[in-house]
């Protein structure tokens, strides 16, 4: 919120920095390391940090008429919030440079079809899509989810060899998960799953 950023022209320049490792740079962390999956319901107008945390999460939904605004060069400002690390990720290097330096404003349609988030519904049915998301997760294999979220995320950085390693360390954990074995039990004895996280 600008409004609690007004800057006095004759003070002190603010410790935006400051603001950012205090506030935002823990939230990013903790919703990045949250061994399930986070999902992010944009509604209205995603801007500067909001976006950037917006896009940074594991499943996007939008109503058809949000907006995503890196809004930050018609400030003199640089993306934060994870912004600089996702952006080209999701978006692309060429397509992040753009949103990025110019700050234009990216509909929800648009982004989408960019493949930077994953659904765009119609405004009324927004809630209870995300709600829908949501208890269908908790009712999934958790644990496994979990181990899904960090396999995709250490595969941003890891050669193939590195990330064949991560996945036969992570299937030999969900192997051993009570999750597993009910899943196998419930597929065999034709019947629904009963998860525990475990």
């Amino acid at each position: 919120d600008l409004n609690d950023r007004n800057v006095d022209p004759s003070g002190p320049a603010p410790d935006l920095g400051m603001s950012v490792e205090r506030f935002y740079n823990p939230l990013v962390r903790r919703l990045a390391a949250l061994p399930k999956p986070v999902i992010c319901a944009v509604n209205g107008v995603a801007a500067g940090a909001g976006a950037t945390l917006a896009l940074g999460c594991d499943i996007v939904i939008a109503a058809r008429s949000a907006k995503f605004v890196m809004a930050f060069s018609k400030l003199g400002l640089v993306p934060d919030c994870g912004g600089s690390w996702v952006l080209p990720r999701v978006a692309g290097r060429a397509r992040a440079m753009g949103l990025a330096l110019l700050g234009d404003s990216l509909s929800a349609e648009q982004a989408a079809q960019w493949g930077m988030l994953w659904q765009v519904v119609d405004d009324a049915a927004l809630k209870d899509t995300s709600l829908t998301m949501a208890r269908h997760f908790a009712s999934q294999p958790t644990f496994g989810l979990g181990l899904i979220k960090k396999a995709l995320q250490l595969s941003e950085t890891h050669t193939l060899d590195q990330q064949l390693d991560v996945e036969r360390d992570f299937q030999r954990m969900a192997g051993r998960s009570d999750d597993y074995r009910e899943g196998v039990s419930a597929f065999l004895a034709k019947r629904a799953p009963q998860f525990s996280g475990k």
